[in-house]
């Protein structure tokens, strides 16, 4: 495969969607929209989130240090959009009907549609030049029961769970749910030679 330079890109490299979950000062729900979201190990698995220019979400999390990451299912793409869309900042922006709970551990608001919602602690915060990378613990993870279901296959679990992906090109993605195989099912292929 022939290979072009482009500079710095990630298209093709799909990000699922999550919406981060704050509370306010006033204790009411505050959620936006991200993409930049991906899993570390220090003794523990934990999460990297970073958040670019400023906004309510990260300043929440600057001063709670606590929030929740609720997997975008294609369902809940319209209600994920708008969040996104919509300035953080309004006062307006969460007067939407929306289904919330606290979660099972931390002090943070999570999304009930949600199939799968992490309840993140910040443990370390790096500035950077326009966006500010968190390194977080799971302090708990809240799973729609069905998906935790080993009697049904996994393919069916990850339709069921349906998420969103993004690639950066203003559009977004389901998941083709096809199995390839398992990890070390390939690797004959080159053992063989």
């Amino acid at each position: 495969m022939e290979k072009i330079s482009v500079g710095p890109e990630n298209k093709f490299c799909p990000q699922t969607l999550f919406l981060y979950g704050t509370y306010k000062e006033d204790g009411t729900p505050n959620f936006g929209l991200f993409c930049w979201f991906s899993y570390c190990w220090d003794g523990e698995l934990g999460v990297m989130a970073c958040i670019g220019s400023e906004k309510l979400t990260k300043d929440r999390i600057r001063v709670s240090k606590v929030f929740s990451a609720n997997l975008v299912s294609e369902s809940m793409l319209p209600l994920a959009d708008y969040l996104g869309n919509t300035e953080g900042y309004s006062k307006e922006k969460m007067n939407i009907p929306i289904e919330t709970e606290r979660g099972a551990v931390l002090n943070v608001p999570v999304l009930k549609n949600s199939p799968w919602v992490f309840e993140l602690e910040v443990k370390h915060s790096i500035p950077l030049d326009d966006s500010e990378a968190f390194i977080c613990k799971i302090r708990n993870t809240l799973v729609a029961k069905e998906l935790k279901d080993n009697s049904i296959s996994v393919e069916e679990r990850l339709r069921m769970a349906a998420p969103v992906t993004w690639i950066g090109e203003g559009q977004y993605y389901t998941l083709n749910c096809k199995a390839l195989g398992k990890t070390g099912d390939w690797k004959y292929l080159f053992s063989k030679k």
